[in-house]
């Protein structure tokens, strides 16, 4: 009985680690990442990425980590305690079928179409009611629809860039904005059309994806003559 107890035990936490994932992903997290954070924060491995700052940066998405966290300290005692009294009686195997179907059941329901597009539409709301748009990672605040990018160029010597003025790349009417340019450990905002790019320069620009890649290539070295 004791190891039905165990199995039953966890096949909760995989279904809570599903659960959570659907979660993750309804907020715009991949699903990837979603699955490697939540497994992550259960088991309390403490495995730091940058992905993990998706994590920190929203609000319905912290919750989510909190109850994991959580969860997982009380999980690691409850197996512990199990293993201990393999050969108890007391493991209380109807209460966690019980637990078992109703996580079975949530984990059905939050793959349905309407249950995924009511929670989308929740969490969005969240994001909008508690941050300032100041607070919100740059994808909410700034990617409109999936043509927008965010993203830095580095400009290489002897590239098309190097040496060129900010007016003459950035172009007036053109869908790509530069935001700033980090040169060492300066950002460089004031002036920027004045600006002249050099070796070095790592560009941070907003646009169009298309625009934007296209200056990218612009970044690659010119072919000899």
């Amino acid at each position: 009985m004791g190891f039905v107890f165990i199995f039953l035990y966890l096949l909760i936490v995989v279904l809570v680690i599903e659960i959570s994932v659907i979660a993750f992903v309804l907020t715009g997290l991949e699903k990837e990442v979603a699955r490697y954070q939540a497994i992550s924060m259960l088991t309390g491995t403490g495995f730091t990425t940058d992905e993990s700052q998706l994590i920190i940066d929203h609000p319905v998405r912290r919750r989510i980590s909190m109850f994991l966290i959580l969860f997982g300290a009380f999980s690691l005692a409850v197996i512990i305690s199990a293993i201990s009294n393999i050969l108890s009686d007391d493991l209380r195997l109807t209460e966690l079928m019980v637990i078992s179907g109703v996580l079975f059941v949530i984990f059905i329901v939050g793959k349905t179409p309407l249950t995924k597009k009511h929670l989308e539409h929740r969490f969005q709301y969240e994001m909008k009611k508690n941050l300032d748009i100041s607070e919100l990672p740059i994808k909410e605040a700034l990617f409109l629809n999936e043509d927008d990018l965010v993203t830095d160029i580095v400009v290489d010597e002897n590239t098309r860039l190097d040496g060129e003025k900010v007016k003459n790349v950035f172009e007036q009417g053109q869908d790509a904005n530069l935001l700033f340019i980090k040169r060492g450990e300066v950002n460089i905002r004031e002036d920027l059309a004045e600006e002249t790019i050099e070796a070095g320069d790592k560009l941070y620009v907003y646009g169009n994806r298309q625009v934007i890649e296209k200056l990218t290539q612009e970044t690659e070295p010119d072919a000899p003559h």
